[in-house]
């Protein structure tokens, strides 16, 4: 099972230092990558629309000779078959001994093939038949697009149930926000329901005041979107290039994130994996000592 650790300041370095990072299905970064990272990671591979799954499997492959673990997506809107879904998942077994896949519905509302939702993915049996072991979903503190709180949080709760039917690991990983309050209230609902699934708190690495808001805009980042515009009226570029600093201070001051079943931090990089991975390497435990009160080792 993914192990979950409940946050501290102390462990927040160790966090920060296994986190997981998204490519492109492109395979572009994957030098870049190589450069900046460590080998172990997780590394998430988009699937966006109009991709050729194929691609995907090449990219996933690449990742695992640089001795990266591949997560591919798996967009459930763009897979036009069940065979399609069987060859995908053969293929990233096979090619890229991929254990984990994150399944989406997909960014078009027009399904290509039979499958409309991540659900439907789940109960087509592919997962369980190709011996995928885990699978990760999305969660959106912000609010889901499609859903309203109650029914999104059913959604999450018939995923844990089809998890432990079929022998697969079920966990969650969020939508990037630009405030830790979201999060934090996200993180009680999915307590409130009884769903202890284990989270990868999803975060927008370093990148212009611009770049961010379009990515936002384009993933329905809604109310936080608010919290962005705020700190580029009060500090300007510099501080956007700093991190998510505030996001990470506002979570792990907070008295409830110590019962948060976290698994893992998860990084965004929309201004490049470079710039993501100069923000790790300059993490600053004597400046999370001071503000937080204990003593964090540095990454």
């Amino acid at each position: 099972m993914t192990e979950t650790k409940h946050a501290s300041p102390g462990n927040l370095a160790a966090l920060l230092s296994t986190a997981s990072v998204e490519v492109s299905s492109r395979g572009h970064q994957l030098a870049e990558l190589r450069d900046h990272f460590s080998p172990g990671i997780d590394v998430t591979i988009t699937f966006l629309p109009g991709d050729d799954y194929r691609h995907n499997v090449k990219t996933a492959a690449a990742l695992r000779r640089l001795g990266f673990n591949p997560v591919p997506h798996i967009a459930a809107r763009e897979v036009r078959s069940r065979d399609a879904l069987d060859d995908f998942l053969a293929r990233a077994r096979g090619e890229a001994e991929a254990n984990r896949v994150l399944v989406i519905a997909g960014d078009t509302l027009r399904a290509l093939g039979p499958f409309k939702s991540s659900a439907d993915i789940c109960l087509s049996g592919a997962i369980e038949g190709h011996d995928i072991r885990a699978v990760s979903f999305a969660g959106h503190p912000e609010g889901h697009p499609q859903l309203d709180a109650e029914r999104a949080m059913m959604a999450l709760a018939a995923k844990r149930d089809w998890g432990r039917r079929v022998g697969v690991r079920v966990d969650l990983v969020s939508q990037f926000c630009f405030e830790s309050a979201p999060i934090l209230s996200w993180l009680k609902e999915l307590e409130t329901h009884g769903l202890d699934l284990p989270v990868h708190i999803g975060l927008a690495g370093p990148a212009s005041p611009a770049t961010l808001a379009k990515f936002a805009l384009r993933c329905g980042i809604g109310a936080s979107l608010r919290s962005l515009r705020d700190h580029i009226g009060r500090f300007g570029r510099l501080l956007m290039d700093d991190g998510p600093d505030e996001v990470l201070r506002g979570l792990w001051t907070s008295p409830s994130i110590a019962k948060a079943p976290i698994a893992g931090l998860h990084f965004f990089p929309f201004g490049g994996l470079s710039k993501t991975s100069r923000w790790l390497h300059s993490f600053d435990s004597r400046e999370w000592s001071r503000q937080v009160g204990h003593t964090v080792s540095s990454v």
